[in-house]
């Protein structure tokens, strides 16, 4: 689970987006952002919640919020995951795991009685001067914007 909590400065990261463009915390400075960690593009849960975003992505933006995905996965990988979904936020390819690392969601996960390292899925909502204002640990895919909105 993620050391972070609210009241915390988000730590900074440059990555690369689903196009390879440079992304970073500095991009999302005077705006409000949910910058939601998730294991796997095309899983049952990362498309539930990301499809949830998407669809309440009018919602979001009208109160204030812009939206970045983050997982391990490739630009590549991105790239198809946003075009099948028809995703309107960037997903940020951290293929070395520097960002999910330094928000702290690597860590053991336990799926069918394995337990292995992974993304644990997280959100954290970021407010306009880079302070985590929210952590969500316990997300629900299918109503995450809910969680989001309400706080």
């Amino acid at each position: 689970m993620t050391h972070l909590k609210p009241g915390d400065k988000a730590p900074a990261f440059k990555g690369k987006d689903q196009n390879g463009q440079p992304i970073s915390l500095d991009d999302f400075n005077g705006s409000k952002l949910v910058m939601y960690f998730y294991p796997k593009d095309s899983t049952p849960g990362c498309t539930s919640q990301a499809c949830n975003l998407r669809d309440n992505y009018e919602l979001l933006l009208k109160n204030g919020y812009k939206v970045a995905g983050v997982s391990a996965d490739s630009e590549k990988s991105h790239q198809k995951f946003i075009e099948k979904h028809k995703l309107p936020f960037p997903l940020i390819a951290d293929t070395d795991k520097e960002i999910v690392k330094a928000y702290g969601v690597w860590g053991p996960k336990k799926f069918m009685g394995r337990v292995f390292d992974g993304i644990n899925r997280t959100t954290f909502v970021i407010d306009e001067q880079g302070i985590i204002s929210e952590v969500i640990t316990k997300v629900q895919t299918k109503d995450h914007t809910a969680q989001i909105i309400t706080g």
